[in-house]
């Protein structure tokens, strides 16, 4: 038992001995062993095999096999997704079938080599991060409204940021109008382009709804990203989240009607970033919510025709008008009835009428009947609070039991420094609250073609901030367009911006004066 002790000291003396001659060595002159598997991680051999131009993030993140969104790695040499990393992975496999070493984690950004199965670390892969994944800082946003500078695409194209094309998948053209629309509204458009804005905010546990913003927010930062690797936009993942959260009532495959995904999708998405009725709740009711009182009396059946009875009845609490005010996040403009007859050439005449008459609908002295099968309601209305952005829908197609109609009538309206002072409440509390009622026009939805789902085609008119010029998007199409065309054309909605400018004169295009009378 002493040998063996005697033999444990001596040994471990020895060690003691050696490492500290090790130690002595390596500080003064043997240099540090570096580690192989860090070397291979900052000289990777395969990163000439990336072919930037096959890939495309704009798809939902899921193995192209397993059709699973658990840890997805993007090949950089075919663009195509697959699951995980392990030996027995889909991407393993293809790594090893096709000879294709360079994948990239859709999840946490990091780039491996497989199936050497280490990570690689190169600053010249930082572009496809930012593609991925663009971020805004502040300074960044506050550049989009004075640059007018055109942006190179990997593929070679230019474009202006913002002003890209959106893929129609199959039907979705009535989502990409409103979608092009709402990234150019400024307030929107700085909020969703910093993501921690919404990140943290939390829902109710089993709330699907909050993906809604997450995408938009996405969807937000690639239109408006100088980087693109080209210049269009698939809102493939957008979509997506729209046909999740609206429960399969707005489809990529079928057409449907722009304006009532407007009033979903502005709701939608209010309550997706925790919105709730009380004012300003989010940065859709402190963008485009506005207030309006309603004034509403039943009608006097006809069949009471004397005059002293039909007096005491207006006395009742029944037929008394009563008002109410309410909150809006569009109006909706109703167009006058469209010819029943023909000109001489026997071709149908289409009418023209002034914006101005159509807003005289919220001027307070309008009266309109609303039918219902009991009884008839007489309305009119005014507004009280005014919108930065203020959202109009004009009525253009009607319903019966056997079609869908549409009225073709023009709208004439100016494209600038249109005034909505005579809609506002002659109440001095009212009118003291809002010094400016000046709007410009900073977006327009067009209806072509004949009226019913998948007949027609919509196209949107954008101004963009920088360059103060309008483009005519439709899908992957963008061109320049002229303003005078713009108010030719079939508008079906249209977003006005205000405008805080005390020197703003009248327009004299569209309206004569560009005021509502």
């Amino acid at each position: 038992m002493s040998k063996r002790r005697d033999d444990k000291t001596r040994r471990s003396s020895k060690k003691r001995k050696v490492a500290l001659v090790e130690e002595y060595d390596s500080d003064d002159e043997y240099e540090h062993v570096r580690d192989p598997q860090v070397d291979k991680s900052r000289s990777c051999p395969y990163l000439d095999t990336i072919n930037r131009s096959v890939l495309d993030f704009d798809f939902e993140k899921l193995c192209s096999v397993s059709l699973s969104h658990l840890n997805v790695y993007a090949c950089l040499v075919c663009g195509k997704y697959f699951q995980g990393r392990g030996q027995k992975s889909h991407a393993y496999t293809h790594s090893v079938q096709i000879n294709h070493r360079v994948f990239l984690n859709l999840h946490t950004l990091k780039f491996y080599c497989l199936p050497d199965n280490y990570q690689i670390i190169d600053s010249s892969l930082e572009d496809i991060t930012y593609v991925l994944k663009p971020t805004f800082t502040p300074e960044l946003i506050s550049q989009l409204n004075t640059n007018v500078k055109l942006f190179r695409a990997y593929d070679g194209t230019t474009y202006l940021p913002g002003i890209v094309g959106l893929n129609n998948i199959k039907a979705n053209d009535y989502c990409n109008v409103l979608l092009h629309a709402f990234v150019h509204v400024v307030a929107l458009r700085d909020y969703f382009l910093e993501e921690q804005n919404y990140i943290n905010i939390k829902l109710k546990p089993g709330i699907i709804i909050g993906l809604l913003a997450q995408r938009f927010g996405e969807l937000n930062r690639k239109m408006w990203n100088p980087r693109n690797f080209k210049a269009h936009v698939s809102p493939h993942e957008m979509l997506q989240s729209v046909v999740l959260c609206s429960k399969k009532r707005f489809q990529i495959t079928e057409q449907g009607d722009p304006v009532e995904f407007l009033a979903w999708f502005l709701n939608a998405l209010h309550a997706s970033l925790g919105g709730t009725k009380k004012r300003n709740s989010s940065v859709i009711s402190q963008t485009f919510q506005g207030r309006m009182k309603v004034y509403s009396r039943k009608v006097i059946p006809l069949d009471i025709s004397e005059e002293e009875e039909r007096k005491k009845l207006m006395q009742t609490e029944e037929f008394k008008e009563t008002s109410v005010e309410t909150p809006f996040l569009f109006l909706t403009l109703d167009i006058p009835p469209a010819p029943l007859f023909k000109d001489e050439l026997e071709q149908n005449i289409i009418p023209q009428v002034p914006l101005s008459s159509l807003l005289s609908k919220f001027d307070g002295v309008t009266e309109k009947e609303y039918k219902t099968y009991k009884d008839s309601t007489i309305k009119r209305f005014e507004l009280t609070r005014l919108p930065p952005y203020l959202i109009i829908c004009i009525k253009r197609f009607t319903k019966n039991t056997f079609f869908v109609e549409k009225n073709r009538t023009i709208v004439n309206f100016p494209v600038k420094n249109i005034d909505f002072k005579d809609m506002l409440s002659s109440d001095p509390a009212v009118i003291a609250k809002h010094p400016h009622t000046t709007y410009d026009l900073m977006a327009n939805v067009v209806h072509d073609g004949e009226p019913g789902s998948g007949k027609g085609t919509y196209r949107v008119h954008v101004l963009h901030q920088a360059s103060q010029k309008w483009y005519e998007i439709q899908d992957l199409h963008v061109a320049d367009v002229l303003p005078q065309l713009i108010t030719l054309s079939e508008a079906y909605i249209q977003i006005w911006e205000l405008k805080k400018d005390n020197d703003v004169q009248p327009s004299n295009s569209g309206d004569s004066t560009g005021k509502v009378k």
